[in-house]
């Protein structure tokens, strides 16, 4: 696949990115591109590469070719702290939350970048989507479930007031109903003007929000259609919403 001029309405593009651990390969020339306001999914098996995809844009690992534009502007090698006040928001996989501090205090972390002005402002906000994290405000974090640990992830990656968040696996071990709930937020979220990027496993729930997705397999994009067509395709049904 080749790079693609980046669309005036693009907020983020990948063009034709490869990265690597070590000497080992993970991404292909990829290319991506996220318009404002989209919800965009990128769906695969495990060790496709979705997750380093993530971590490039975000900064955690360093494009070796190709280029990240975010905003107009290239990231390719830009440090991941100076990302998130440019408007770069990241709740990872597995959460990585801060277990010994409380609520409010892993809430505050996220909002560092932020005045204090505005920070109580963002609280509201995260309160208001998550209200369950308001009851437990004082609690620390490490022992709440694990549906409220992944509210407290996205709560925490909206502090900053992202322009894009990238969600990497938010649905990861939470039960059926707590899958329900969370892609609700991820959808009002989505509403209240913020583009995200969405890693899932749960490749049907992905479909089911978003306008368009990425298929990834060993690290490059082998489909990439309107998320309604994705989910019509055969490949993908069979490969990864479970029809034979």
């Amino acid at each position: 696949m080749t790079a693609q001029p980046a669309a005036t309405d693009d907020l983020l593009s990948m063009e034709a990115v490869d990265a690597f651990y070590g000497h080992i390969q993970a991404l292909r020339s990829v290319t991506i591109n996220v318009r404002r306001g989209e919800i965009v999914t990128l769906i695969g098996s495990n060790g496709a590469g979705k997750t380093t995809t993530l971590k490039t844009i975000s900064g955690l690992v360093r494009a070796r070719s190709g280029r990240v534009m975010f905003d107009g502007t290239d990231i390719s090698r830009v440090d991941a702290y100076r990302l998130v006040p440019r408007g770069l928001g990241h709740a990872p996989e597995g959460r990585r939350i801060f277990s010994r501090l409380s609520v409010f205090e892993n809430l505050q972390m996220g909002g560092f970048t932020r005045k204090r002005s505005e920070v109580n402002e963002d609280l509201a906000r995260v309160f208001q989507l998550f209200p369950r994290l308001a009851e437990r405000r004082a609690q620390r974090g490490g022992s709440l479930s694990g549906g409220e640990q992944q509210m407290l992830a996205i709560g925490r990656a909206l502090m900053s007031r992202p322009k894009l968040l990238l969600l990497d696996e938010p649905s990861l071990g939470l039960s059926p109903i707590l899958v329900q709930q969370i892609f609700s937020i991820i959808q009002e979220i989505n509403r209240q003007g913020t583009t995200i990027l969405l890693v899932e496993q749960n490749a049907l729930q992905a479909l089911n929000v978003a306008q368009r997705g990425y298929v990834l397999q060993t690290g490059r994009i082998i489909l990439a259609e309107s998320a309604a067509d994705l989910a019509a395709n055969p490949q993908v049904r069979q490969a990864y919403l479970g029809e034979i």
